[in-house]
């Protein structure tokens, strides 16, 4: 067992454990903005001199170290990142308790880096709960009722995810007498498809993973604790939720069901199937939900649900395409990306204008444009691109999903997704327009924080990178996915 090779993880649960304690014995909260930034730094420094190399497998097979891995453990870290970015002057509502914000954080990216290595059944377990328990924390930090609501909602229904995905990984072992994700291919694919129907566990099973992962990243019908706890969150732990969980979600369901379940060929075109239903009830009851909102985080919130839809349609498109095409495993992973960036920007806008404010109505957005054009403008083009116009980088993340699925002959489903973006793009441009067209209720500047202008240029900056020039984050993308080609 090489621990070098588990340094990005341990470097966080260090810093994390400092956190703590220096929370004790310091007055100067802003050191324990430092020493998290360097933490999440040095993860992501050691991680970044990994990527391109080959190594093997670390604790008995259950964590790997490729480029699959290290992508999205990058990407977990720069969210993180922006989250502390965006929490710097919001952390004052809970003044008391900064250190075990800031620690419990940085736990959460170790449980969703840890998500994206595990390839093992009980590892996959181990970090979710992980990753779980921390959020369910961080929900509940500003203590106030809705706050609360939201995170015993969310403590309860993950719960129960929890207990249904634990069951049907119980089933599969079962099934297969194994736990690692590649034995338990090889057990599957020495079996002829007679035996594998004869025996309803491993479907079940199946179904039942796609139930607790489908809670994780809230795709319709486990979506139901999202507009609750969307509102009733810190602001940035929303946005940590709605960008980090689904990434680390993703990543986890792209590993288990290309590297388990990707073959035989019949298998995977069963799994592509629910995936494809899965993604038309997403997308439309999401976006059709989000057009009544008048509450901008709920708004969001089924705006998420939606936005798993769309990511749902990679996964379809990876069940019936062949192993060797990477088209949808790649375009899953940029769009998760795109979203990630995009989805950070909005919430780091509505941070800086909802802490002048304290609202997070729609209406009271109203003339948002003059009193702070700069921060109404970013929010503008991250909203742009969660429609999927350009030049941001939303439009590219539809184009590379939307095309895999259309070689996959899903031109069906590449329709309605079509018909649930034009859908969107009223909720989105409705917020735009009140922003810019509406009249100020104060001629009053908003101002806001230089480490959150600093969150939300950088944001802005990718979305509009990745929407001039995604060539370069797709091809990161498409060696990141070559792990999946048999």
């Amino acid at each position: 067992m090489n621990l070098a090779l588990f340094i990005p993880e341990l470097t966080l649960a260090v810093f994390a454990l400092l956190v703590i304690l220096l929370d004790l014995f310091t007055e100067q909260k802003r050191l324990l903005v430092q020493v998290s930034v360097s933490g999440l730094v040095i993860s992501a420094g050691v991680t970044l001199a990994m990527w391109g190399e080959s190594f093997p497998a670390i604790f008995n097979n259950m964590l790997a170290v490729d480029n699959f891995a290290l992508f999205f453990k990058l990407l977990l870290l720069g969210v993180a990142f922006l989250v502390i970015l965006a929490s710097i002057s919001y952390t004052q509502k809970f003044a008391r308790f900064q250190g075990e914000y800031y620690a419990l954080v940085l736990l959460s990216t170790l449980g969703m880096m840890l998500m994206a290595a595990t390839t093992d059944l009980i590892a996959i377990y181990i970090a979710l709960e992980l990753t779980s328990l921390s959020l369910y924390a961080l929900v509940g930090f500003l203590k106030d009722s809705k706050s609360t609501e939201s995170s015993l909602k969310y403590l309860l229904l993950g719960a129960i995810a929890s207990v249904v995905l634990l069951y049907g990984m119980a089933l599969i072992f079962g099934f297969t007498g194994q736990t690692q994700l590649g034995e338990i291919a090889r057990v599957i694919q020495a079996m002829s498809p007679q035996t594998i129907l004869s025996f309803p566990a491993l479907t079940l099973g199946l179904v039942m993973l796609i139930t607790g992962f489908g809670f994780k990243i809230a795709a319709v019908p486990f979506q139901m604790w999202v507009p609750d706890v969307y509102e009733g969150a810190p602001t940035p732990i929303t946005a940590y939720l709605s960008v980090a969980s689904k990434a680390a979600g993703f990543a986890l369901i792209l590993r288990v069901f290309f590297s388990a379940f990707g073959l035989p060929e019949w298998l995977s075109l069963n799994w592509g199937i629910i995936f494809a239903f899965l993604a038309v009830i997403g997308m439309t009851l999401g976006n059709i939900a989000a057009i009544p909102q008048t509450n901008i985080k709920r708004m969001l919130g089924y705006s998420s649900i939606a936005q798993a839809g769309y990511l749902l349609v990679g996964m379809a498109a990876m069940g019936f395409s062949p192993v060797v095409d990477i088209l949808g495993r790649s375009s899953i992973i940029f769009f998760l990306t795109s979203y990630a960036l995009t989805n950070m920007g909005a919430f780091i806008a509505i941070i800086a204008i909802s802490n002048k404010l304290d609202s997070d109505l729609i209406d009271d957005y109203t003339g948002i444009g003059k009193r702070a054009p700069l921060v109404a403008l970013a929010l503008t083009l991250c909203l742009v691109s969660l429609i999927g116009m350009p030049p941001a980088a939303g439009f590219m993340a539809k184009f590379y999903i939307f095309s895999a699925a259309v070689r996959s002959n899903l031109l069906w489903l590449v329709i309605i997704a079509v018909i649930n973006s034009v859908i969107s793009a009223y909720y989105y441009l409705r917020v735009v327009n009140v922003m810019w067209l509406g009249k100020a209720a104060s001629e009053e500047k908003i101002s806001s924080p230089g480490t959150l202008r600093l969150g939300l240029v950088l944001s802005c900056l990718g979305v509009l990178l990745l929407g001039i020039i995604p060539g370069f984050a797709m091809l990161l993308a498409e060696f990141a996915a070559r792990i999946f080609v048999f």
